[in-house]
């Protein structure tokens, strides 16, 4: 989570189970910042997955290209494995 500067915040209404808010407050935890980090990873993971998705025929074309004609460039002698 950056919480290096301030950012403008804008107010949600979210809907928790109370035992999740309760356990929470007890150990201390920030809801809003937790919230606000479980968001963050949602957001992350999405656009993960849908680059991924905008890319897949793309990325199927290169590893068929290395699977056919291997790597463009041999392999740097301090990755090669000592059989």
């Amino acid at each position: 989570m950056k919480d290096e500067t301030p950012v403008n915040r804008q107010r949600v209404n979210l809907t928790v189970r109370e035992d999740v808010v309760s356990d929470a407050q007890a150990l201390g935890i920030n809801i809003s910042r937790a919230a606000e980090a479980g968001i963050e990873a949602a957001l992350k993971a999405e656009q993960s997955r849908r680059w991924l998705d905008d890319n897949a025929d793309a990325i199927k074309a290169h590893n068929e290209r290395i699977e056919r004609g291997g790597m463009a460039l041999p392999t740097p002698w301090w990755a090669e494995e000592n059989a």
